[in-house]
């Protein structure tokens, strides 16, 4: 730390030294390349004194260097990647080599110089001229020791992309991913809107939100768990295929799968059903395969993953059968014998919680870490499914599906519930189970069934987690990994 706290102090010397002699940030510096593209537009040229030399104009931060007496090597790094900068004495001049070596790693930097190639073969700028234009006051972290710790890499995301290419590749890729999936939205005439992130009532999902308040109307708001129901309400306005890809605020646990805010993309489409969007879904993803990674044969945290076939379909009652044996469907079926099975299997159940609760219940513990390749789980019961259709042949069971993966959750949809007085109902057991004690029951929302009872077309509707997604396509272990900035607890910075 004193090492640390000594180069601070030195750094600061010389901004002083810089202050003294005009201003010591500079923004009149305009580049006219980036390093990854040279090196891809050149990578195999070669250069000789006698054509015509090609000039550029680069900028990035000071990576690496190598002084030797009259001549230095050293490497900049922008946002594509790495280039070498050659710098003489002779070239320069005296006094922008002496200002040269008396920059820091971390600095960065503006140089304008002529391509060639090292004797080793390295696409290289022979600089004519280079400039400070941000003097870094702290020194970086050693490039293979000084950021290991994921807590600072969580909690200086800055340096961890600086130090890290296989972190800033996981971001890169994830955005490819959002981009591939907007476009391949928009192509099925999916029209991409924004609703509010602040909501009067918390809705669309079964969970505990965040509340703030407003001060001008005096009146408390809830950050959104979910944009469905405004989805939904445009559907009911026309927009009869609509997206929306969206930061959500659930107030629960957090843990390598959950962070308190997080990304999700909900789709609705007006004459379609849960099977319409289980074939969607399956298109997407592999498309996601073949475009953005390049294969569909993944290998995630030593899992492998097949892509490439029909994905898997079970329903949920025929899923805890198949992977628990010693499961009977008659226990499942039996009020008192679910109840002997989830407390011998250690699951806590409510007293008011009914066979479908406790069925969910059993399947998340014994089945969903089982379910490694893409899998479609169907036949939720609808005391789980507070906004599904229930089914025409079984009313206790909805249309819906939840998608997995590697033993997570990735999707949920279902045919939606466009019946207003079965809707009203539901809101009302939700209502019936908060007062009981529940935080993550629904409100009442008197403004969505009004919405319902102007006529909803049957719809079909689903939620994708973007994080989680990512996470699989990237081979990254904990959802921290793909969040620029994930949530962590308070701690002063980094001191001097």
């Amino acid at each position: 730390m004193s090492e640390q706290v000594d180069q601070i102090a030195l750094r600061r010397n010389k901004l002083a030294q810089l202050r003294q002699g005009g201003k010591p940030f500079p923004n009149d510096f305009r580049r006219d390349a980036y390093a990854g593209d040279l090196q891809n537009q050149y990578a195999d040229t070669e250069f000789s004194e006698n054509q015509v030399p090609i000039h550029v104009k680069v900028s990035g931060r000071l990576m690496t260097r190598r002084l030797m007496g009259k001549a230095s090597f050293t490497h900049i790094q922008d946002s594509t990647g790495q280039i070498q900068l050659f710098l003489q004495k002779d070239q320069l001049g005296e006094s922008i080599y002496d200002e040269f070596k008396n920059f820091d790693i971390g600095d960065i930097l503006g140089a304008e110089g002529d391509l060639f190639r090292t004797r080793t073969g390295e696409l290289s700028i022979r600089v004519k001229n280079i400039r400070l234009l941000t003097k870094a006051l702290r020194p970086l972290p050693e490039k293979y020791h000084g950021l290991t710790d994921p807590e600072i890499r969580y909690r200086q995301r800055y340096l961890d992309l600086l130090m890290n290419d296989t972190t800033r590749s996981v971001f890169l890729t994830r955005a490819a991913i959002i981009q591939h999936i907007r476009e391949f939205m928009i192509s099925h005439r999916y029209l991409e809107v924004e609703t509010p992130m602040m909501h009067p009532i918390p809705g669309g999902a079964v969970a505990r939100p965040f509340i703030t308040h407003h001060n001008t109307l005096n009146m408390d708001l809830y950050l959104r768990v979910a944009p469905e129901l405004y989805l939904k309400k445009l559907v009911v306005g026309g927009f009869e295929r609509v997206f929306e890809i969206n930061r959500n605020f659930r107030n629960e646990g957090i843990s390598t799968r959950h962070n308190p805010e997080f990304t999700m993309m909900e789709f609705y489409c007006a004459y379609a059903d849960y099977h319409d969007f289980i074939d969607l879904t399956e298109e997407l993803v592999k498309s996601l395969c073949q475009k953005v990674i390049g294969r569909e044969q993944l290998n995630y945290q030593g899992q492998e993953i097949d892509f490439s076939g029909k994905f898997e379909c079970y329903d949920m009652l025929q899923s805890i059968l198949r992977f628990n044996p010693d499961i009977s469907r008659k226990d499942l079926h039996d009020e008192r014998a679910i109840r002997e099975l989830a407390n011998h299997l250690q699951i806590q159940v409510g007293s008011t919680d009914g066979i479908g609760k406790i069925q969910m219940e059993i399947f998340e513990k014994k089945v969903e870490q089982k379910l490694i390749n893409p899998t479609f789980i169907t036949g939720y019961p609808v005391e789980v499914s507070p906004l599904s259709r229930r089914n025409d042949k079984q009313p206790d069971i909805s249309d819906r599906f939840e998608f997995f993966i590697a033993g997570r959750e990735i999707a949920n949809g279902f045919s939606e519930l466009n019946d207003a007085e079965d809707q009203a109902e539901r809101f009302q057991e939700q209502v019936n189970k908060k007062d009981a004690g529940d935080h993550e029951a629904m409100h009442f929302d008197a403004d969505y069934i009004c919405a319902l009872e102007h006529g909803l077309p049957p719809t079909a509707g689903e939620g994708i987690g973007i994080d989680r997604l990512v996470m699989i396509l990237t081979d990254s272990p904990s959802i921290r990994d793909v969040v620029l900035f994930p949530h962590l607890r308070h701690q002063q910075p980094p001191a001097e």
